[in-house]
């Protein structure tokens, strides 16, 4: 990895601007988390360093919702009924190949984000040469699945390594690769998801797989970017990172000492909101909770606090 998050054809002059799109549905989980994204993406858009163009909500719900005018949104279809399997996710890469068959979209390179991502300080892009700019999961092991990804990635296609260790989220990489790569992500997730084999190994990662193996299909690399985000709690500081993904439980006693796993005396975890948002103002952890956990809770306060109507 590069230690410089600019790359060097950054300073060619000229602008290098990603357009950041979120996939996303009409569920009120969903909603207060993209309306907290969304506040963060604006805060940092223009400062110094930023390489961040437009934005776009994905709504995969097929019909508009009531946040039209507060969030650029383009309203896609959901996959017909029955095909994603009961796995919602599968809408994802078939709401981004209508998305950019019909959309209007300026820049030459796309930030894929999520609705639990928290952007914590300006974007550069971070692609370069041809190379998308993606995060690595540990999760994520081509090598360890080789007999089962065969099916998908034959062997004269390449070297099982060929396959990156990421999801379609986050990455940066240009339009036009991703025009190419969204309609494989989708017939391959689709596929692993009707092969039984598939399915058991890679459970709710699937269609992460589905992304790393149509990327490595049309031979697009990926510098591995370890400083895109961090994931509390297992993060302890933000530091150099672009990206809070809070996908985790945060659970602590009031020492600050972590109970993962056991429901703690203070917490918070996006699924204790799934049927209505959080409130304003959440009390904050408790002394010698790690950093990146008390700093994703103030940027949720903040957000909540300034967002108009939260909790309608």
């Amino acid at each position: 990895m590069p230690n410089d998050p600019r790359p060097s054809d950054s300073n060619s002059g000229k602008a290098r601007l990603f357009h950041t799109a979120v996939t996303a549905t009409d569920s009120v989980y969903s909603t207060w988390q993209t309306r907290v994204m969304y506040y963060w993406f604006k805060r940092f858009k223009d400062l110094p360093g930023s390489d961040m163009g437009g934005f776009t909500r994905i709504l995969h719900s097929g019909k508009p919702d009531k946040h039209m005018e507060e969030i650029p949104t383009f309203v896609a279809d959901p996959l017909p009924a029955g095909m994603d399997q009961g796995f919602i996710v599968l809408n994802r890469p078939y709401a981004f190949v209508q998305w950019l068959e019909k959309a209007n979209i300026p820049e030459e390179y796309i930030l894929m984000a999520e609705p639990d991502h928290i952007i914590v300080k300006p974007i550069p892009n971070l692609s370069k040469d041809g190379l998308s700019a993606a995060f690595p999961f540990f999760y994520i092991e081509p090598q360890k699945y080789e007999t089962v990804l065969r099916k998908f990635f034959p062997v004269e296609k390449g070297a099982i390594t060929d396959i990156d260790p990421i999801g379609n989220s986050p990455v940066i990489i240009e339009k036009d690769n991703l025009k190419k790569i969204a309609p494989t992500w989708m017939n391959v997730s689709l596929a692993m998801k009707k092969d039984p084999e598939a399915d058991k190994a890679f459970g709710w990662v699937l269609e992460m797989y589905g992304y790393a193996v149509a990327s490595a299909l049309h031979g697009v690399g990926n510098i591995l970017y370890k400083d895109f985000m961090i994931q509390p709690p297992w993060d302890l500081e933000v530091g150099k990172k672009f990206i809070i993904h809070y996908t985790y439980g945060c659970d602590y006693d009031m020492q600050g000492k972590s109970t993962y796993g056991k429901i703690g005396e203070w917490r918070f975890d996006k699924r204790s909101y799934s049927d209505t948002p959080p409130p304003r103002n959440l009390p904050m952890p408790p002394a010698g909770v790690p950093e990146s956990v008390v700093t994703l809770v103030k940027m949720v306060n903040e957000a909540t606090a300034n967002i108009p109507n939260w909790g309608e």
